[in-house]
């Protein structure tokens, strides 16, 4: 890659998207009062100067301030893989807000007893329990974790994501051994203390960290998704599973990302049989939802014990987790939009975007990969695919990632800001993927000069 080039393609790009979003600049400059100057840090990652401001979105597209209306691939990085604004989820949403009455009371509502049963049919696992987030699926797992198993740590792969969750901050360093993730913030103690990792396909380095005989649970995605997708190797998650089992150690699958890969995430479309399972984003159609689900033995055993607050101060659950308003968008994105056929047509989509990619990279001869998990596609600036976190880490390219991320805003398409990962909702179109490869393709001739 010349260097020289992409650097003057870069400048051209931001002074271009400065030109076009003078309201977007402006509202930026003008919020004092936010930390960092926006609601939510990660805002930050975005190429150029500033972040475009939204205006309206519904279904795979959005309208900034500046009246530039986007194809969609990033879809809130999976929380709006459902669209935006799906017309089933708003109905819901106004029934029970407006006509109704009550986003939250503390009162179950009948809708939960529904939506745990779609979990149960989609994922198989017996007893849900709800959220609002990933993260605190996440936390109130490896709580459960510690509890039934009496063990302290939480074994993880390096670099996967599971939200904010102090024990996965955990990556495998230079010599082979845990050490602290870099960047992470206000750690609470020094994470090899609750932590133990693995590289992802590796399950030589995950039995001898299994074998200390310390660890309550293996919290991992079936394929890692936030590093760039990382797939896994033929064997190697049923030998996980088969280790976790002959070490006394709980599994539990984060399919909060790996939803794409079909109706029940990876756990189905893989035949996968974890303890528990976490998922968020995606499931509340764009209001915040989490859930997490356990096996009914892991339930039974927990509910028979008196020693543990599951009812107010066990650390398993908020206030507003399980409220009304988000169980019933969730059901209507489980029931009406988010449903099998719409994940069959997304598979489709998302297979074609691989295509579209994979033969532009291919005719430019670039030493570039491309990865698809069901409805999500990701390339990456190496060949072939890392085979795990830290090799993808590694491959890293900030600099032409920015170029492509900006040089397709600036044409109206947004990927995740965070890593090169196109996801298809169901308003995604083919018409909107062959632009998408139409623009990739003008972007690597660029390049090439």
């Amino acid at each position: 890659m010349d260097r020289t080039r992409l650097h003057a393609l870069m400048a051209r790009e931001s002074a271009e998207a400065e030109r076009r979003n003078p309201r977007s600049r402006a509202a930026y400059a003008g919020a004092g009062h936010l930390f960092g100057r926006v609601p939510m840090t990660w805002m930050n990652k975005t190429a150029g100067a500033f972040p475009r401001y939204l205006a309206t979105a519904r279904g795979a597209r959005v309208t900034d301030v500046d009246g530039h209306t986007y194809i969609d691939f990033c879809l809130g990085d999976t929380g709006a893989m459902a669209g935006h604004s799906p017309a089933a989820v708003t109905e819901a949403v106004r029934l029970r807000f407006a006509e109704l009455g009550g986003a939250t009371a503390m009162l179950p509502t009948e809708d939960a007893e529904w939506v745990g049963a779609e979990l149960t049919r989609r994922f198989g696992l017996a007893r849900w329990s709800f959220s609002l987030t990933a993260t605190d699926a996440n936390r109130w797992a490896i709580r459960l974790a510690r509890a039934v198993t009496g063990r302290p740590k939480i074994l993880v792969n390096s670099y996967s994501y599971h939200g904010s969750v102090d024990e996965s901050l955990i990556v495998v360093g230079p010599d082979g051994k845990g050490a602290p993730r870099p960047g992470n913030v206000g750690a609470p103690c020094d994470v090899t203390l609750t932590s133990r990792v693995a590289e992802f396909n590796d399950l030589d380095q995950l039995e001898r960290e299994l074998a200390h005989g310390d660890v309550a649970a293996v919290l991992m995605e079936p394929a890692l998704t936030n590093i760039g997708i990382v797939l896994p190797e033929p064997g190697y998650l049923a030998g996980v599973r088969a280790l976790t089992r002959q070490y006394g150690t709980l599994l539990i699958n984060d399919e909060t990302h790996t939803f794409s890969a079909g109706p029940g995430g990876c756990t189905a479309a893989w035949d996968l049989e974890p303890d528990l399972l976490t998922i968020g984003k995606a499931i509340g159609g764009g209001i915040p939802a989490g859930a997490y689900g356990l096996s009914a033995d892991l339930a039974e055993r927990l509910l028979a014990r008196d020693d543990l607050d599951l009812v107010d101060m066990g650390g398993v659950g908020g206030t507003l987790a399980g409220n009304a308003l988000s169980v019933a968008a969730t059901r209507a994105t489980l029931e009406h939009v988010l449903t099998d056929e719409a994940f069959d047509r997304m598979a489709r989509l998302s297979a074609r975007f691989e295509t579209g990619v994979r033969d532009a990279v291919e005719a430019h001869g670039l030493p570039w990969s491309v990865s698809r998990l069901g409805a999500r596609t990701e390339y990456r600036f190496a060949a072939p695919a890392p085979r795990n976190g830290t090799e993808s880490e590694a491959v890293g390219d900030p600099e032409l990632e920015d170029f492509l991320h900006l040089y397709l805003a600036n044409r109206g398409i947004l990927l995740t800001p965070f890593h090169n990962m196109a996801l298809m909702c169901p308003d995604t179109t083919e018409p909107d993927v062959d632009t998408h490869t139409e623009v990739f393709r003008a972007a690597l001739v660029e390049l090439a000069g």
